[in-house]
């Protein structure tokens, strides 16, 4: 590579779930740092990076799909790199099947992003998928700036080793960051702004360490812990295994008001064989009964869950048994998706792979029955008179868009004399509901 002058603005474009999102905004926040700032809307950057998900099938392919789409009119590229899950499983393929990639780099690796960027001015490309000792955490910058609904990785990897999954190989073994860096971390993003903070992990209910006092607390003590920041007004967590819900935690929704009452928590299937082929830890009957059991701390719980349909071996009667505990559950949302064989998962290599067009078929019986509950509870919702947190504004003069506690998306206009602003937490009445959101309209008070 010949070298080239260094990038003035940059476009991050992250992809999959939350940690992503996470960690495509503190490399921005590195870049801007740097000095590298954001490109307008509509113009091209002078840097893209591409930070990938490698949970779904084929998501190599369309990095390489991303890579040919940033060729400029007069044929010329940005400078390119390629972060995240993908970079990490496939950095070697990457480097020598796109030469026009500059950097590729690891998620536990993505602090080292501003040297990778010197040495590809240089003219020299830069890999590092390293799992470093020293954690990125240390030396990421502070966050001047945030929304006013914002992301807080508190815990990172996986131990659980799901047949399907990638994530203990991408993101490495389970580690809780200090619980003293969280609060300070927590703190200065509502002093950026920030009203709700999203607490996150692959299995963000084994986080553990000790408080302030020397205490060995869990991820209940370190909401209640949170929970005490003047300005925060929610607290939410995501993704949580069934293995690790423990009953301080389950104690913690109903005594912390703060604790949207919200929780994702993934079965991926109704049936127990196909529950033990993919390696996970619960039957059907104990995830039930654990539902029921945050039910009765918080009746008002919304839940969410994942599910896999067409895991290798699974049978129709399998299939129905999925069907039967979504009944069961009356989800309020839920993400659902096509078995995808991962390369060095066990399951990749197990006999029975099913069908495509069964898969299909499977998936939209599936979501049918999820849209199905997600309407429904939208539609039992109407009536209610909640707090709404105003996340930005519609697309129309003087309407706003925000989340209730039960994270659905809710519109509504402002009053006459409006001096709404984002951030505010909004009383509204619930009053017509659709498949996605709800229609609100401004009260004085909320209900009890």
């Amino acid at each position: 590579m010949k070298a080239t002058t260094p990038p003035k603005t940059y476009r991050v474009k992250s992809f999959g779930c939350q940690m992503n999102v996470y960690d495509g905004e503190r490399m921005a926040e590195l870049l801007a740092e740097r000095g590298i700032a954001p490109a307008p809307d509509g113009e091209e950057a002078d840097l893209v990076v591409l930070n990938t998900c490698h949970i779904r099938e084929k998501a190599a392919e369309k990095v390489y799909s991303d890579i040919g789409r940033l060729a400029k009119a007069d044929g010329t590229k940005p400078m390119i790199a390629v972060a995240g899950c993908v970079a990490q499983a496939e950095g070697e393929e990457i480097v020598a099947r796109a030469p026009a990639v500059s950097m590729v780099v690891g998620p536990q690796a993505y602090h080292r992003l501003p040297a990778m960027i010197d040495r590809a001015v240089m003219g020299e490309r830069a890999t590092d998928t390293d799992m470093p000792p020293n954690t990125k955490f240390d030396v990421l910058p502070r966050r001047r700036k945030s929304a006013p609904a914002a992301f807080l990785t508190i815990q990172e990897g996986c131990d659980k080793f799901c047949t399907y999954c990638v994530v203990p190989y991408t993101r490495g073994a389970e580690i809780s960051r200090p619980f003293a860096d969280l609060a300070e971390e927590a703190r200065k993003l509502v002093e950026a702004g920030a009203r709700e903070i999203t607490l996150l992990g692959q299995n963000v209910s084994a986080w553990s360490g000790e408080d302030d006092k020397g205490h060995a607390i869990g991820l209940a003590g370190l909401v209640r812990h949170l929970a005490r920041i003047d300005g925060l007004a929610r607290i939410r967590y995501t993704t949580s295994h069934p293995a690790d819900m423990d009953d301080a935690l389950i104690a913690a929704h109903g005594e912390i008001d703060k604790l949207m009452p919200y929780l994702h928590l993934p079965v991926q299937s109704g049936s127990d064989r196909v529950l033990k082929a993919m390696n996970r830890s619960h039957t059907a009957e104990s995830y039930l009964r654990l539902l029921e059991r945050f039910r009765a701390a918080r009746p008002d719980l919304a839940l969410s869950g994942d599910f896999i349909v067409g895991f290798p071996g699974e049978t129709e009667a399998e299939f129905e048994e999925t069907l039967r505990i979504v009944d069961a559950v009356g989800y309020a949302q839920a993400f659902s998706f096509k078995y995808s064989p991962r390369p060095g998962t066990p399951a990749a290599t197990m006999e029975g792979q099913v069908a495509r067009d069964v898969m299909d078929d499977r998936l939209q019986r599936l979501q049918a029955a999820l849209n199905r509950d997600q309407l429904a509870f939208n539609e039992r919702s109407v009536g209610r008179t909640c707090e709404v947190l105003v996340e930005r504004k519609g697309k129309h003069e003087g309407q706003w868009l925000g989340k209730s506690p039960w994270l659905q998306s809710v519109w509504f206009d402002g009053a006459p004399g409006d001096d709404t602003r984002l951030g505010d937490l909004v009383g509204v009445e619930l009053v017509q509901a659709g498949p996605n959101s709800l229609r609100g309209m401004v009260r004085e008070t909320v209900d009890a």
